[in-house]
């Protein structure tokens, strides 16, 4: 009696631990599904309501800056580079020197010409003495009317001579003034790909003149957005900061695709005031197609996790509380110090901006302005 009595109590004993067991498992369970009925605190985190801004749908891509009043400076004569007078950058007035291409040559040949023209000079007035002295015995019947007539044929072969001279000698030492090539206008001066003692000829480009404040952006758009271009789309010129260094529209649209590049050109004029672009600079552009609205967060309200974006956004409950709900974001461009979010984000939603590292999905929290 006794040894069944204590086998009950047994069984008895191991029923109740048993109970409590399965009691505080049961309730270590629903604590865990529901923190905020575990008596978890709620959280003061910052909040920010979302409100749908206009968006830019826009490309960027690189562009070149080309001058529109740009003169390109090639020789009008062969030779050897002997000297040269400026830099690239330099600013140069109308008719200042900027290249001299070896001229001893072209100066021998003026030289030659001169001395001919003035062995021709005393043959001319050796014709005129004969014929003024022939004329003279003509009028005094002295010699015959042909001796005249021959004087007179004299005299004027010597000046046609001379003047085929003249002639000759002028044109050499114009061609003289070429072997000095100057500045057609004024500006400023760009590369200069020649060096002293390269030998040009009149292909040669040896650099160009270009007027400040008259830049043409080149941009080449992939033929896949061609349907989309029209005159006077915004086109932005941005630094490597992405900010932004002029605005301008588009004035000009390729009829032909580039077949290298499978792009098509466009161009836009750039009012360049404070010279802060040049010529030839390469550069980014950003092509705006149009806009639209979508909400925008804070930067550093956005986590990212096996390069998936989230948030958290407060999300009512009854009775007039809130947690902190995660949220997976399709994010579109950076606008300052904001992500356009595409999908994830409605207008209205309150978008916690403070403490989110410390947050889990449903924890509560007390949203604050």
């Amino acid at each position: 009696m006794t040894s069944c009595f204590r086998q009950s109590v047994v069984r008895g004993l191991v029923g109740l631990a048993t109970a409590a067991i399965a009691a505080s498992v049961g309730c270590s369970g629903k604590a865990a599904q529901n923190p905020h009925a575990a008596g978890m605190p709620a959280m003061p985190v910052k909040v920010l309501e979302a409100a749908a801004v206009p968006v830019s749908d826009a490309s960027e891509y690189v562009a070149t800056l080309k001058s529109r009043d740009s003169a390109v400076i090639m020789p009008q004569v062969e030779g050897q580079i002997t000297q040269i007078f400026v830099h690239s950058g330099y600013r140069v007035k109308q008719g200042s020197p900027l290249i001299e291409i070896d001229p001893v040559r072209q100066q021998a040949t003026v030289r030659s010409q001169e001395s001919s023209r003035e062995a021709q000079q005393a043959q001319l007035n050796w014709a005129r003495q004969q014929y003024d002295r022939t004329l003279a015995l003509s009028q005094a019947g002295v010699v015959s009317k042909q001796d005249l007539d021959q004087a007179k044929a004299t005299l004027d072969s010597a000046q046609a001579q001379m003047d085929s001279l003249d002639a000759q000698v002028k044109e050499q030492t114009v061609q003289l003034h070429y072997y000095r090539v100057v500045a057609p206008r004024a500006g400023i001066v760009g590369d200069i790909p020649v060096r002293v003692g390269d030998r040009v000829t009149t292909a040669t480009q040896l650099t160009t003149v270009d007027q400040p404040g008259s830049l043409e952006v080149y941009v080449f758009v992939p033929v896949e957005r061609s349907s989309q271009l029209k005159m006077n789309l915004p086109v932005e010129m941005l630094d490597s900061n992405g900010k932004v260094l002029a605005h301008t529209r588009i004035s000009f649209i390729s009829p032909q695709v580039d077949n290298t590049t499978q792009t098509v050109l466009v161009k836009a004029p750039i009012a360049n005031g404070n010279e802060g672009l040049r010529q030839s600079q390469f550069t980014r552009a950003r092509v705006v197609w149009g806009t639209h609205e979508n909400p925008k967060v804070p930067i550093l309200a956005v986590s990212r996790l096996a390069g998936q974006f989230f948030a958290f956004v407060a999300e009512p409950q009854a009775g007039g509380s809130f947690v902190a709900k995660q949220r997976p974001l399709t994010i579109g461009v950076t606008v300052g110090n904001d992500y356009e979010v595409r999908n994830g984000i409605r207008p209205g939603d309150k978008v916690i901006v403070s403490g989110t590292q410390f947050l889990a999905d449903g924890a509560p929290v007390i949203p604050q302005s």
